[in-house]
């Protein structure tokens, strides 16, 4: 049975607006340097930022390595920390080149374990990846057809963890907002993030899944505010959710950069200042490859967007209308 929401609401941690992750530093779609990624984090730090999204997934644990070395020396409670489960690494040394999208060298395959064994051990194995003696969130990371295990093993295994205080919060990270509305219908968890359904291209999880959110008191972490790529530009182009930008999305994205720009704002300006506008969303997550990404990201979350922006794409049907009735955070 499902486990219901019972337990008093997450308050230990401070969410800040935004946050760094750390997947493309586990070599998602291109290779960078132990050297590179280690000055991306460090210079993330030196901007301020405070919190930080790591998963075995990335790189095949070689994103939670660099994170954790490159964290290692920061006070542990000056920083937000969260990482996933559902996926162990287990050694193959017949694996052959990752087919995940990460460049890395193979030895390693993902094992898809959402059981309450598998949970704790994931934590296990990230905290020693990491060389860190804890996180702070525990995200159950893309249960797209592990519903049933996910609910009734995996979030109960955390959320005894929570009660313990080895964690302080309990999540869950998807790519769609439907299952995710199941789990905050269903279980107690503090946090969720979405990756990819609240942006300037998609607002699918506005009429439903935030809504419930707020009621719920449950916070957002909004990942993919780009859509991958797509939105990252002024000149839009590249991919859009991990593969090559359809023609009709292509012209969409043209036309709210050139709305966009008749308010002096560049389109990944107001990708990034878009989905904080929504009462339930505590933060963007920003996947970050290189401190010159960084030091771009930052410049342009400081950068103001005037309201007037948000009508206008509305009025030209580019925008939800309902969405244009938040004021800005």
């Amino acid at each position: 049975m499902p486990v219901q929401p019972e337990h008093s609401p997450m308050a230990p941690i401070t969410l800040p607006a935004y946050g760094f992750g750390a997947a493309p530093i586990g070599n998602l779609f291109q290779a960078v340097s132990d050297e590179e990624a280690r000055a991306a984090v460090d210079a993330a730090w030196e901007a301020g930022v405070r919190l930080y999204d790591t998963a075995p997934h990335y790189g095949l644990g070689l994103s939670e390595r660099r994170l954790g070395a490159a964290l290692r020396e920061r006070p542990r409670e000056a920083y937000v920390l969260s990482t996933k489960v559902g996926r162990l690494l287990v050694p193959d040394p017949a694996a052959g080149p990752d087919t995940e999208g990460f460049d890395v060298a193979p030895g390693l395959r993902r094992l898809w374990d959402f059981s309450r064994d598998g949970v704790r051990r994931s934590l296990e194995e990230s905290l020693d990846r990491l060389g860190l003696d804890s996180v702070d969130v525990a995200l159950i990371h893309d249960p797209d057809d592990h519903w049933r295990q996910a609910v009734e093993e995996a979030y109960p295994a955390l959320a005894e963890l929570r009660d313990q205080g080895v964690i302080k919060a309990v999540g869950v990270g998807m790519n769609q907002w439907r299952m995710l509305a199941g789990f905050v219908r269903e279980t107690g968890v503090d946090v969720i993030m979405l990756a990819g359904r609240y942006t300037l291209l998609d607002q699918s999880a506005l009429a439903e899944l935030l809504p419930l959110c707020a009621e719920r008191g449950v916070r957002v972490l909004a990942a993919g505010v780009f859509n991958s790529g797509l939105l990252a530009t002024h000149d839009p182009h590249g991919t859009y959710d991990y593969a090559p930008a359809p023609a009709e999305m292509l012209e969409r994205a043209r036309r709210i950069a050139a709305v966009c720009e008749r308010h002096g704002v560049t389109l990944p300006q107001a990708a990034l200042a878009f989905p904080l506008r929504h009462p339930a969303v505590a933060s963007v997550v920003v996947g970050t490859r290189t401190a010159a990404e960084v030091e771009r990201n930052t410049a342009l979350a400081a950068a103001p967007v005037p309201e007037e922006l948000w009508a206008d794409l509305a009025g030209e049907g580019l925008l939800a209308k309902d969405a244009v009735t938040f004021g800005a955070p």
